[in-house]
């Protein structure tokens, strides 16, 4: 009996599952390690799909007015990650077609924004789950907007070349996390293609917390967002009466 050669496989692990944010977070950049192991050595391709939690952005557009700048009806989409980065071998144009990397959000043409309150699905180039709101035409002008937005934050980004072979069947591919980066639960999927489909896929999680007094203050601004302004508030009075008081006597 002839046994078959096992499926090609990818697996990986990052340097660190935990990022803890203080008041002097500069960032950080995390190193992900990888291994293919396909005893028919296919070419591989290995796509690395990095998503943070997700955050409502809400954007508006000027508009001019009777000769004044106006804001327009702001657009809140909430389906967008955090933070998105995808890395790859070589161009992702050049390891799938547009159905796969659309299937799998892979690269920030085909990462799914959408603005739930105004959607509905509709079928284009074969593809079923590609979302149409009824901003209509505009809609691409908002995506983009939103994609402009989180890259000049530093918090998306798509490096064609970010994916490296340091040895045989070794990987590796840094992630790095700007001061911006939202705290929460972060998804790492990496992809193992090969003939212009995935065939292997591997999940790693990653968490970024606050810790200290930062976290304190976080969760009591989230957990009672009207005691902390009220707070807040009363502290800044304070600093400036006592600073009022400090140069009066003066």
């Amino acid at each position: 009996m002839i046994e078959s050669a096992p499926p090609p496989a990818v697996s990986a692990a990052l340097t660190t599952t935990e990022v803890r944010v203080t008041s002097g977070f500069q960032g950080a950049r995390i190193v992900l390690y990888g291994t293919v192991l396909d005893p028919g050595h296919v070419p591989s391709d290995v796509v690395v799909l990095v998503r943070g939690p997700e955050q409502a952005v809400r954007i508006a557009r000027k508009t001019r007015i009777a000769g004044l700048w106006i804001n327009s009806r702001p657009v809140v989409f909430r389906g967008a990650p955090g933070f998105y980065k995808a890395a790859s071998t070589r161009p992702l144009d050049q390891i799938a077609d547009f159905g796969v990397l659309r299937r799998l959000g892979a690269g920030i043409d085909h990462l799914a924004i959408n603005a739930p309150e105004e959607q509905s699905l509709e079928t284009r180039y074969g593809v079923k789950d590609v979302v149409v709101n009824r901003l209509g035409a505009d809609y691409l002008d908002w995506r983009q907007a939103v994609v402009r937005l989180k890259a000049r934050m530093s918090l998306y980004e798509e490096d064609e070349h970010g994916v490296v072979f340091v040895d045989k069947n070794l990987f590796k591919a840094e992630i790095n996390l700007p001061t911006d980066a939202p705290i929460g639960r972060y998804k790492a999927q990496i992809l193992l293609f090969q003939n212009g489909q995935p065939v292997s896929e591997r999940v790693r999680e990653l968490d970024v917390r606050k810790v200290g007094l930062e976290r304190t203050l976080y969760l009591f601004a989230h957990l009672h967002p009207w005691t902390y302004g009220l707070v807040s508030v009363s502290i800044a009075l304070a600093a400036g009466w006592a600073a009022s008081a400090a140069f009066r006597r003066s």
